[in-house]
């Protein structure tokens, strides 16, 4: 236990948000750090984490829109990097079709290979913004 933690009993510590982004990019839980917390395959999800028994969802339904923005904002970014490499390589002739049909290969398999940490990295933005709160099942967080 934490001396912040012995000093206020009953109070509840959070990790840092770069440890909670660093979890969700592993694929774990944000606030415990728990292994396979909440993806028991590679699509398949169960509701809470079976570490720290947070719930997925906390609550309300546009959780999943987050997490597909997450997935759409690092895809798209990637593809933007990927157009920029292609041109640079190419220069001066650009080669447009070799180019346009590895960014498409890329378009459909980043999404399906980044799918699981997205959702645990926009936890971890959740989390950030709103803390568990007594409902949400979470126990104290003792580093």
């Amino acid at each position: 236990m934490n001396r912040a933690a012995a000093a206020a009993p009953g109070r509840t510590d959070r990790p840092g948000f770069g440890r909670m982004l660093w979890r969700g990019a592993r694929r774990r839980c944000a606030w415990c750090g728990g292994r396979r917390a909440f993806f028991t395959g590679w699509f398949s999800k169960q509701d809470r984490c079976h570490t720290c028994g947070i719930s997925w969802q906390r609550g309300y339904e546009g959780f999943e829109l987050g997490a597909a923005a997450i997935n759409a904002v690092i895809t798209f970014g990637l593809l933007v990097v990927g157009v920029a490499i292609g041109v640079i390589a190419t220069l001066p002739d650009v080669a447009v079709l070799p180019i346009v049909i590895i960014l498409g290969i890329g378009a459909v398999t980043i999404p399906t290979l980044i799918y699981p940490m997205t959702y645990t990295i926009w936890q971890a933005v959740d989390l950030m913004m709103r803390p568990p709160e007594p409902g949400d099942g979470a126990p104290p967080f003792v580093p």
